[in-house]
């Protein structure tokens, strides 16, 4: 346990709430955990270790975007309490420079078991995965950028990353680094295949949620053949919006002006039938003033396809709460950034 600070004058701090961090870190042995299982080639980078990773730790949770601003940690007399050595930007950026591609890896197991720690501990029988990508604007040339969709600073140079969440614990799982012209969907699969065999057992039941972006055929398949649940929103082709039109199609009236309908169909692509949760809300009175021949244009619509059984209506209502997800990504951005400064 940290011994009592004397908060005179001199030991006044700003970061008060690391102390907390560190002492979760602690509780949730995951500090033992990367000492162990993050083994570098050379013994001298294996001593300095967990000085750099706490200094980094330190750093995000005050919300640094530059290692230069590690110096803001520098004196401060509870990151000293803590026995951590604060060093210059650029011996912190040589520490850096030693992760290859073996050790990031032993670095995302340690996620995992930490992740797996928390699941054990909340005793949760099912949890929702969110999965969204994220744009991460660089200046200069850093190694792995391009030039790609960046609503920040069109035509720079960045990175797109793909990450995933647990909504229930609000509890990042995975993520990784892609190109800036990275295709939203591209390796969501492969990350979807990696998150079942790490934490998937016969009491956990996982349900992913994902929007538009992630509407593919190839990613439902993979969770279905996992026995898993899905819930991706849908775009609106031509194959299902020709459908909402239909005299058949009956829609039930709920909550906030919503109305919600379903439908088993499947795009021309596709090889078999999904059900498909359809929702539709009234557009706004200017936008209904306009004269309009076809029937139902006074509707917005919205597509989701899911295999889970959920009514319609709390379909569209959990989607909903991928809202909370885009905010999360945002504070996460924090940590990605550091990597376009190593």
């Amino acid at each position: 346990m940290i011994n009592k600070i004397d908060f005179s004058a001199k030991n006044l701090t700003s970061n008060a709430g690391l102390f907390l961090l560190f002492e979760s870190a602690k509780a949730n042995g995951i500090f033992e955990l990367i000492d162990n299982d993050l083994v570098f080639d050379h013994e001298s980078t294996n001593k300095i270790k967990m000085n750099h990773i706490k200094t980094m730790l330190c750093g995000h949770f005050i919300g640094i975007d530059k290692l230069e601003r590690l110096k803001l940690l520098q004196g401060d007399p509870l990151i000293t309490e803590f026995d951590i050595s604060v060093k210059e930007p650029e011996t912190v950026s040589r520490f850096l420079s030693n992760f290859s591609y073996k050790t990031t890896h032993m670095f995302r197991d340690i996620n995992f078991k930490v992740f797996k720690k928390l699941l054990f501990k909340n005793k949760l029988t099912s949890i929702t995965v969110d999965i969204d990508s994220s744009v991460i604007n660089v200046e200069g040339h850093q190694e792995g950028t391009t030039k790609g969709y960046n609503p920040k600073k069109l035509g720079n140079f960045c990175y797109n990353i793909q990450f995933a969440f647990c909504d229930e614990l609000k509890a990042y799982i995975t993520g990784f680094v892609r190109s800036g012209n990275t295709y939203t969907a591209n390796g969501a699969a492969e990350m979807i295949k990696e998150i079942i065999a790490h934490i998937k057992t016969d009491d956990l039941e996982i349900m992913f949620r994902m929007d538009s972006g992630y509407f593919d055929e190839n990613i439902i398949e993979t969770i279905e053949s996992a026995g898993c649940k899905y819930l991706i929103k849908g775009k609106e082709y031509p194959t299902l919006a020709s459908h909402v039109t239909d005299p058949s199609i009956l829609f039930i009236k709920g909550k906030e002006g919503r109305e919600t309908a379903e439908l088993f169909t499947k795009l021309n692509t596709w090889d078999k039938d999904r059900r498909f949760v359809v929702s539709r809300v009234l557009k706004p009175e200017k936008d209904r003033a306009q004269l309009s021949l076809l029937e139902g244009d006074e509707y917005e619509y919205f597509f989701f396809v899911t295999n889970t059984e959920l009514p319609s209506e709390k379909v569209v209502i959990s989607y909903e709460n991928v809202a909370t997800l885009k905010i999360t990504s945002r504070k996460l951005n924090t940590i990605w950034r550091l990597a376009t400064f190593c």
